[in-house]
């Protein structure tokens, strides 16, 4: 990867760890289901006038938007509203990816590793030693046991969208079709507002999302700019970008540095103080994760090495 790139994909992931932080500036502001409406409102307009459809069904546009916007974040945003820490979500929203494979198992028919099956155990276990700390005053930040579910949903949407990525892509190759995720987003963005909403006027009442939207502050629209442009737009943008030019086996596993960040930031800009307990239940978490996106890679290299000292 050249360096430039390498830098590109820095730049995304400290975009993407610090966005955890920024959405607890932003709720601390708004109601959770209106910033997420404003958030997908100004991440759709006014790109989606310069940004070509993508190349696939409406059914597959309206779908991802639903399941991110209207699942994904509606969930992680409240679930950090009632009090989840935004370090500690940033670790536990990466359970997607195991959501991602038992989904791709059990729809697509994809033998789970060995690796991708020890590295989902280690996980859990990472999980058991956080959620053991859920409403515990050891000196840490609390973790209300409902924001860490929500954060779990979260999580399982995120997998459920990455899945309907995986129909829609395959469906365009089957058409010889390209499908170009950055343009994905932007129309995906489309969807969420409505809905999200209908949701902020019936949980807030149609008085206090007025009031609300009359009084927005430059905190509440530093975070809904940040969410809209730097977390979405250009964080997506540039990695489809970087995902199009290398190998999904070089880009995707950076992203495991999103919570290195994301734990950094919660901790000097809002003052999150862990327990042991809890730091040891993330970088379990980490760990597994690892275990399973480079376990193929590391028994893959092994055997090319074995077979290279029999000749």
């Amino acid at each position: 990867m050249k360096l430039r790139d390498r830098g590109l994909a820095v730049f995304v992931i400290i975009l993407w760890g610090i966005n955890f932080t920024v959405i607890k500036f932003g709720i601390n502001e708004m109601s959770p289901m209106l910033l997420v409406t404003l958030r997908y409102i100004f991440a759709a307009l006014p790109a989606i006038f310069f940004v070509k459809r993508p190349d696939t069904n409406w059914k597959y546009i309206v779908a991802y938007g639903l399941a991110v916007g209207v699942g994904q974040f509606s969930c992680l945003f409240y679930a950090e509203y009632i009090g989840m820490p935004a370090g500690v979500a940033s670790v536990v929203l990466q359970a997607q990816a195991f959501f991602t494979i038992l989904l791709a198992g059990v729809l697509f028919k994809e033998r789970i590793g060995a690796g991708q099956i020890a590295g989902l155990i280690v996980a859990c276990m990472g999980l058991i030693l956080i959620s053991g700390s859920i409403g515990a005053q050891g000196g840490g930040t609390v973790i209300p046991g409902k924001a860490f579910l929500l954060t779990i949903i979260a999580a399982l949407f995120w997998g459920i969208s990455n899945i309907i990525i995986r129909y829609a892509s395959k469906e365009a190759e089957e058409q010889g079709k390209n499908l170009n995720m950055f343009n994905m987003v932007i129309w995906s963005s489309s969807v969420p507002p409505i809905p999200m909403m209908m949701a902020a006027l019936i949980i807030d009442k149609p008085v206090q999302v007025w009031y609300q939207l009359s009084h927005i502050n430059v905190l509440a629209l530093f975070s809904i700019l940040y969410l809209a442009f730097f977390a979405t737009l250009i964080g997506y943008g540039l990695w489809s970008t970087l995902l199009a030019k290398y190998p999904a086996s070089k880009i995707a596993p950076l992203s495991l540095l999103v919570p290195v960040v994301g734990l950094t930031t919660a901790q000097k800009l809002l003052g999150e103080k862990l327990t042991t307990i809890q730091w040891i239940g993330g970088l379990i978490i980490i760990f597994g994760l690892l275990i399973s996106n480079f376990s193929n890679l590391l028994r893959n290299t092994c055997f090319k090495n074995f077979g290279k000292s029999k000749i």
